[in-house]
Parts: structure tokens; C-alpha cells; sequence
């Protein structure tokens, strides 16, 4: 099955789903959103490094910013923070007849280029894979216009100011895959579920829109009622 450009969701959605599904349905599905500080603070380091009309090369590297991306096959639509397109290694052919690499061809330029995706955050790792799943979505995104394989790319963390590498492993595409159904299915259901609270509420930025304590006094009075009616 195959997507149209009118069903195509947004990438980064992934990160809010992994997150919270409730969040996700409520900024995607209910068109709702609030700013806090750690939003603001997200969104300035983006604007530092989002330029839609830039490219650079350094140390034969090709560097292009605000790269726009799409896979039809998993219906999600974003944008890169950074590419990187890296001189792909080249080895010998047998009987040594020139030497062939992988990667792909880029307009005015000799030889092949690996792509990297390169993801800005504000914070620092994260226990869960919510990171690590937006960027391998950027990387099958990619792939799937460049027909090409990614194998790898980086997380940079602005508290810690530093590269994380992360390996698009079977398990991380599986991931990203079934995130991306389960999206599809909430959204085409106009879907969004109740969860039960937890600390991570008090960073959210819809917490005010949420509720999560009334969400887990209505959780606490549905049970009741049902308790109640099974012992009548």
C-alpha cells in the first residue's frame, strides 16, 4: 500500500507518539498546540540551523540545510535540519579493471555521496527511542527518494552539546513502521486516546489542554461504576 500526497502525516509526529499518544492525537488530530519553554527553547536552536536555501562544503563534504523529505510507503512528510553528503569510499573491481563505491550522484559533482541525516534537539539522550525513531524516519524517507541505503546518522544535543550516532537497525525501521500505521489508523479514526498520567506530564506543553489529573479521576470513576455494575 502506497499513500497519496494528501494522506501524508508529519514526520515528526513519530516523536510525539512515542511520547504520548494522547499528545499526538491532540496536536494532530484535534489541532491543538500550546508553546512552553522547553517548545521555545526547541524551536530557537532549529531556527539557527534551518536554512532552506543553503548548502556548503567542507573537507570535500556537502552539507545542505531545511532538506524536505517524504516516503509515500510509510505517509510521512518533513523536513531534514541538516544533510550531510559524504564522499563514498571507493574499492578495486576485480581484475582491476576501475573501482566502484555506493552512494548516490550529485548534480556538478565527480564521484558518489553517502547521505547522513543530521537531527538537532535542545536536551540531552533519552532513555526512550523517540530521537532515535524521528531521524531513521528521515533516513527511510531518503532512502525512498534517493534510492539509496542509510545505515547511520546523528542526534546533536544542544545540553550536551554533542553527536550521538545511531544505526538504523531492523528493530528501529520495525519501529518507525508501526509507529506510522498506528498514526495513519488514529488519524483516519479521528482518535484520541485517554493515558494514564505520568511525571513527563509536567514538561508537557498541553498539560492545560490534557488534564491529565481529571483524565485519571474519570479512569478511577469508570472503573468504579464498572465494579459496581459486575456486582449487581
Amino acid at each position: 500500500m502506497e499513500y497519496t500526497p494528501d494522506d501524508l502525516l508529519p514526520l515528526s509526529g513519530i516523536q510525539h507518539f512515542l511520547f504520548c499518544r494522547r499528545q499526538w492525537a491532540l496536536i494532530h488530530v484535534e489541532m491543538q498546540w500550546r508553546e512552553n519553554v522547553l517548545t521555545v527553547e526547541g524551536k530557537q536552536m532549529h531556527e539557527r540551523v534551518d536554512d532552506p536555501f543553503f548548502s556548503e562544503a567542507r573537507n570535500g563534504t556537502v552539507i545542505a540545510r531545511s532538506v524536505p523529505v517524504a516516503s509515500y510507503r510509510l505517509g510521512l512528510t518533513g523536513v531534514c535540519d541538516v544533510v550531510e553528503f559524504l564522499p563514498s569510499p571507493t574499492s578495486p573491481l576485480p581484475g582491476g579493471e576501475g573501482s566502484r563505491g555506493e552512494g548516490i550522484r550529485l548534480p556538478n559533482r565527480q564521484g558518489l555521496y553517502q547521505p547522513v541525516p543530521v537531527e538537532y534537539k535542545r536536551g540531552h539522550p533519552k532513555r526512550d527511542p523517540m530521537d532515535e525513531a524521528q531521524l531513521c524516519a528521515q533516513a527511510m524517507c531518503l532512502e525512498e527518494m534517493l534510492s539509496t541505503h542509510i545505515p547511520r546518522g546523528y542526534l546533536f544535543y544542544g545540553q550536551t552539546r554533542h553527536r550521538e550516532e545511531v544505526e538504523f537497525t531492523p528493530q528501529l525501521r520495525t519501529l518507525v513502521e508501526e509507529m506510522s500505521a498506528e498514526m495513519h489508523h488514529y488519524f483516519q479514526r479521528g482518535y484520541t486516546p485517554k493515558v494514564k498520567p505520568s511525571k513527563a506530564c509536567r514538561s508537557c506543553s498541553l498539560a492545560d489542554v490534557c488534564l491529565p489529573v481529571l483524565q485519571e479521576n474519570v479512569l478511577a470513576a469508570s472503573k468504579y461504576i464498572q465494579k459496581q455494575l459486575e456486582n449487581v
